[in-house]
């Protein structure tokens, strides 16, 4: 049995279809299925994507018919994702930009090797930015992000990236965390790492890159630039990073206002 993939495709823009479908034929080598969840709005917008999917039966697609918070979103799609599976198959819980500029670009062979690499049952697997990859990034990606995670080692002994980008986790073990998710915004995402602290793994990979560049054809130090600038940058990472480190402190037996 091999791994599957879970893989949220709120895609208003119109940008990520291209690029699930440009790296379809590599989906099905690496995975045995991999579930969409496709909110309502981006139905709305390009049946012709939809009308697609109905051909390919390699996909398990939950087509919403309201709209979701994005914690909504990924919990459900996980769940189903992790009920469909068996307890000790693994589960890749990842992003469709990250994964197409991975195999697009110099990164695929290590990124299939990686990903095919991992044993069944095998313990949860953080695959974390390197200091390589977190270079391509912008730096108010990275002054943010590396917050929660020197908090997190603070708190509890450990380097944990709480805003990953991909997880790979026994779907058994996954659905003993999904009732201890409770965010319904993107620091949701931070509660899976919470849950898992104490055995998790991680390997730090380059193929983690900053992969906005080649999904909207920027040229990649104008873009760097123009995101390091950006105040609306700095509020978005802003709205996630601050409940985030209020779940580690929360999760550590830290301070509470009770304290006072």
């Amino acid at each position: 049995m091999t791994a599957c993939a879970a893989i949220p495709m709120n895609d208003p823009a119109g940008l990520l279809f291209p690029r699930l479908r440009a790296v379809n034929a590599d989906l099905k080598t690496l995975f045995e299925t991999v579930h969409l969840s496709v909110p309502l709005d981006t139905q709305r917008r390009f049946p012709q994507e939809m009308a697609w999917l109905t051909t390919e039966s390699f996909y398990q697609v939950l087509y919403y018919d309201r709209e979701l918070a994005v914690g909504d979103d990924f919990l459900t799609l996980y769940a189903a994702a992790a009920r469909s599976s068996a307890p000790d198959q693994v589960v890749h819980l990842c992003y469709i930009d990250r994964v197409a500029f991975a195999l697009q670009t110099a990164y695929r062979d290590r990124f299939i090797h990686d990903v095919t690499s991992l044993p069944r049952g095998d313990a949860p697997l953080i695959f974390q930015r390197s200091p390589a990859a977190w270079e391509t990034h912008p730096r108010n990606y990275y002054d943010f992000e590396s917050m929660v995670t020197l908090t997190g080692q603070r708190l509890f002994g450990r380097s944990l990236d709480f805003c990953w980008c991909h997880l790979a986790i026994p779907a058994g073990r996954l659905r003993e965390i999904l009732p201890l998710v409770t965010r319904r915004d993107m620091a949701h995402v931070a509660e899976y790492v919470l849950a898992i602290r104490d055995e998790v793994r991680t390997a730090a990979v380059d193929w983690l890159a900053w992969e906005d560049p080649f999904i909207f054809g920027r040229n990649p130090a104008e873009l760097k630039l123009e995101r390091e600038q950006s105040l609306r940058e700095t509020h978005k990472r802003l709205a996630y990073v601050i409940p985030m480190l209020e779940l580690l402190n929360q999760a550590s037996d830290g301070w509470t206002s009770a304290t006072w």
